[in-house]
C-alpha cells in the first residue's frame, strides 16, 4: 500500500504508505490514468479478438432478451406493463442491469485475470477493476441505440428528461465497482467466488424490477426494504427519465445510502486485503 510522489522534471518516483482509514489517492490515480486507459482499451480489444460475432453480439444479446422476454412474461404470463410497451418496459431496464452486471462480472475475475502484472510492478490496484467497469461502456452505448430504435418504433417521445439516464448510468457502475471491489479481492483468496458470483447475478436480477413490475404497496416498511437493493433505485430512475410516469421519491434515497455504504465498505476491504495481492494471485 502506498502513495505516489512525482516530479515531472527527472520522473523521480517516491513511494511512500497510504494515509487515511481508507487509503485511496486520488492525485495517485490521476498520475496513472494512462494506464486506466490502456487497461480498459485492452480488455476491449481482447473481449471481440477472434469472436466470431464481434459487436453483433452486442446488438443480438437485448435484442433476444427482449423478444424471448416478451414471449414468456408478456404473452404468456400476461405480465402488466402497464402503458408502456413490453418491449420497451424491458430494454429501458435490461440497458443499466447490463451494464451493472457486466462490469460486476469483469471486474470480479480482473485481479486474477491480471497476475503476471500485480506480481511485477506497482500501481494502485484498484486500477484494475476500476478498468474493467469502464470497458463495459462500449457495450451500454451500442445497447443505447437499440433502445432509441426500439423508442422510434414505438413512437415512445424522446425528451430533456432522457439526460437522466446519465446519472443512473453512472450509478450502476458505481454499484458494480462497489460490489466488485469486493468480489475481486475475495476471489484473489477463494476462487470459488468466480462459481458463485454468476447464482448471486441471477438472483439479484429476479429480486430486481427488469423483467416485470413489483408491486410492494405503499407500506413505507416494505419499501424501505426493497430499495435496500440499490438496483432498483437506478432501474426504476432509467425507466423514469426515459418514459416518464411516477418521479423517484424519497425512499430513493435509501438506494443512494446503499450504493455509500457498499463503495465505502468496498474500498475499505480493498484497500486492506490489497498487501496480500502479490503474495496470493
Amino acid at each position: 500500500m502506498a502513495t505516489v510522489d512525482s516530479q515531472t522534471a527527472n520522473q523521480t518516483v517516491v513511494l511512500k504508505p497510504a494515509k487515511g482509514w481508507l487509503g485511496v489517492d486520488l492525485k495517485e490515480l490521476w498520475y496513472y490514468r494512462e494506464l486506466v486507459y490502456f487497461l480498459t482499451w485492452r480488455d476491449i480489444k481482447v473481449r471481440y479478438k477472434q469472436a466470431a460475432l464481434g459487436i453483433a453480439w452486442v446488438i443480438l444479446q437485448p435484442l433476444i432478451t427482449a423478444l424471448v422476454s416478451t414471449f414468456v412474461f408478456s404473452r404468456g404470463l400476461k405480465i402488466d406493463s402497464g402503458s408502456l410497451p413490453y418491449p420497451l418496459f424491458v430494454l429501458s431496464a435490461y440497458l443499466p442491469w447490463h451494464l451493472f452486471a457486466n462490469s460486476l462480472t469483469k471486474s470480479s475475475s480482473s485481479l486474477v485475470g491480471n497476475a503476471n502484472l500485480i506480481t511485477k510492478v506497482y500501481f494502485p490496484r484498484i486500477i484494475i477493476p476500476l478498468a474493467s467497469v469502464l470497458s463495459s461502456l462500449l457495450d451500454f452505448f451500442i445497447s443505447l441505440v437499440i433502445l432509441l430504435i426500439a423508442m422510434v418504433i414505438y413512437k415512445a417521445p424522446i425528451t430533456l428528461t432522457a439526460l437522466w439516464i446519465i446519472p443512473f448510468s453512472v450509478l450502476a457502475m458505481i454499484i458494480a465497482l462497489a460490489v466488485g471491489l469486493w468480489f475481486s479481492a475475495l476471489n484473489v483468496q477463494y476462487r470459488d467466488v468466480q462459481q458463485i458470483l454468476p447464482f448471486i447475478s441471477q438472483i439479484w436480477l429476479y429480486i430486481t424490477p427488469v423483467l416485470y413490475p413489483i408491486n410492494i404497496g405503499s407500506n413505507p416498511i416494505f419499501k424501505a426494504i426493497y430499495n435496500l437493493n440499490p438496483m432498483v433505485g437506478v432501474v426504476q430512475g432509467f425507466r423514469w427519465a426515459l418514459f416518464g410516469g411516477t418521479q423517484p421519491d424519497a425512499t430513493i434515497w435509501i438506494s443512494g445510502a446503499a450504493i455509500l455504504l457498499l463503495f465505502i465498505s468496498g474500498i475499505y476491504f480493498f484497500r486492506r486485503m490489497e498487501k496480500t495481492f502479490a503474495d496470493v494471485v
